[in-house]
Order: structure tokens, then sequence, then C-alpha cells
């Protein structure tokens, strides 16, 4: 069984080295401007994905709505549920902020690209795919910041939350807003340079994660993090995962999805985002020095995601290769 392993997991290892090595570079009063480069390439990063986002295809894609609302359910309410029930068993700042960070992560949306590669892989629902992929991350600029700004406000009572709002008005909702206006115009050069705006939105998350992180190590966030915290947030992701895994499964048995809608829910549902998740963090948590632990959890969940549906989704696409073969053959 092979799997294709994704480099980017080891550029984001590379830029938290890099931040251990020389945060200077993205702490306040840095020289170099990594602030104003970060937030303008989140709203740059929204606007494409706006300009990318096809109106035909969205409305083609609200048939299925039992897919649709199995998808969108388990992402925004089954995951932050899974975590919220452990909130009244915290008893430090250090568990609340491991705790909180957790949170942040069962309430982003899916992700967009390799959610639709692994189903295209597995040869589950593709257009189905595509749509709940979009729909997500627009429900997602919403609801995330819903889920997590009461619990911010238990943590800092001094945060402005007015302007946390404006700040994600003006870097994340307004430039969606404008790349959907503008599709029409922009949509073919968006799909002809996807390549080329992937490697921006990449560059633009290493930037982020590079920040965050250095600002975490130049407060010294990270000494009271021991290595028995990090697999316990390792276990804590895998178990996420599958049981996120396992309840979606059943409840696509339960609906008797066909098999490639049971893919695209599997999949989809499953899987969480770390464009958004990254460029959300530097909205919502740019009162807080613990930038860096906030997206651990996010950043060991995107890996294992990657392996672990890797894994499902090429042994799944055997399976159905090999039963295509057998009903062309006309054997039992």
């Amino acid at each position: 069984m092979r799997f294709r392993s994704d480099p980017f997991v080891l550029a984001l290892l590379l830029s938290v080295i890099t931040a251990y090595l020389f945060p200077q570079w993205g702490v306040e009063g840095s020289p170099f401007p990594i602030k104003t480069i970060s937030s303008a390439g989140i709203a740059l990063i929204f606007f494409f994905y706006g300009l990318k986002l096809s109106p035909d295809k969205i409305k083609k894609g609200l048939n299925n709505w039992k897919l649709h609302l199995v998808v969108q359910l388990a992402t925004f309410v089954l995951f932050p549920l899974l975590v919220l029930p452990f909130y009244p068993l915290l008893k430090t700042t250090e568990q609340h902020t491991l705790w909180l960070a957790v949170f942040f992560l069962a309430s982003l949306p899916s992700t967009v690209s390799s959610s639709v590669v692994m189903v295209s892989i597995a040869r589950g629902n593709i257009p189905a795919a595509i749509f709940n992929a979009s729909l997500s991350g627009m429900i997602g600029i919403l609801i995330t910041p819903l889920w997590i700004t009461p619990f911010l406000e238990q943590a800092q009572t001094d945060m402005d939350f007015g302007s946390i709002y404006l700040q994600l008005v003006i870097e994340v909702i307004a430039p969606v807003i404008l790349g959907i206006v503008l599709q029409p115009l922009g949509g073919k050069f968006a799909g002809r340079y996807s390549k080329q705006l992937s490697f921006f939105d990449k560059s633009i998350i290493l930037f982020i994660v590079y920040k965050s992180f250095s600002e975490s190590f130049h407060s010294g966030v990270f000494s009271s993090i021991r290595w028995t915290d990090i697999l316990l947030l390792i276990v804590i992701a895998l178990s996420l995962f599958f049981v996120a895994y396992g309840i979606i499964y059943l409840i696509s048995a339960l609906l008797r999805f066909n098999r490639e809608d049971r893919i695209t829910a599997l999949f989809c549902g499953s899987k969480k985002s770390l464009v958004h998740g990254t460029v959300m963090s530097k909205v919502l948590f740019s009162g807080m020095s613990s930038g860096g632990i906030i997206l651990l959890p996010l950043m060991l969940y995107h890996g294992l995601q990657i392996l672990l549906v890797s894994i499902i989704a090429t042994k799944m696409g055997g399976e159905s290769l090999v039963s295509e073969q057998k009903d062309t053959d006309g054997r039992p």
C-alpha cells in the first residue's frame, strides 16, 4: 500500500525550527514587516478563495442535502461537542490553554483541496466533495469565532472583541465577498493559476506559523509545555479523528448512503483546514502570546489526517477498482 507524503508538513516543521533558532525576526518591533505581510496575505488568500467559488456549482450541489447536512453538522457540531465536555475538568491556566487549542481545532471548517484529492483517490462523489469543502470554508468564517470567543472572554477579560471582529471582517469576510462578486471576471484566472495560488497560500501560512511560534518562544510560553503534553495532544488528535470518523460512518450507514456519498461524508466531515485555522488564529488570538501553542494541535492533526486519510483513501480506491473489474468481467 503506497501513499504520498506531504512536503508541506516538513516545511511547517522547518518553520517552527527557524522560529526557535531565530525568534527575533517574528516578534513585535522586528525590522522585518512580517505582521504586515501576514495581514495582507490573509486578505489575499480569502479573496482568491472567493474568486474560485463558482455560484453555478454551488447551486447544482444543493440537491444532495442529506449528505451536505451530515458533513456540515459533523464539522461544526460533532467535533466541538466531542471536546466541550472536558472544559469543566480544567484546573490550571496551562490546561485551559491546551484545551482552547484543541477546541479551536475542533471548531474549524474542513479542508478544500486535500479533501477533494482524497475523495478522488478513493473514487467517491467528487462534485459533492467540492461543494461541501467550499461551503464548509464559508460557514467556518462565521461559526468558528462564535464557538471560540466565549472562552476567549473567560481567558482574557481585557481583550477588545470589537477590534477582533472588525479585523475578521476586513481580513477574511470582506475579501471573500469581493472574490465572489468578481468571480465572473476572475474565475478563469484563479482556475488557470490554481497551483501558483496554492503555493502562495502555503507561503503565507508558513509566515504566520513562524510569527506565532517566534512570539511563543520569545515569551517563554513553551517552557510550561512538556513532552508528555505533546504526546497527549497526539493521542487526542488521533482520538478525535477516529471517533468522528466512526460516528460519521455509522450515520452514513443509517441514512443508507451509497458508497460514493459515504466516502465524501467520511473524508470531508473528518478533516480540518490548516489554512483557515492558521489565518483565523492570527485574528482571534492576536492578543495572546501563546499563538504557537494554539496552533500545535492543528499542526499535529494536519499531519495525522494526511497520513491516515491517504492510507484509507488508497485502500478504498483499490477496492473500488477490483469491484469494477469484477463487474466488467462478469464474475460474482
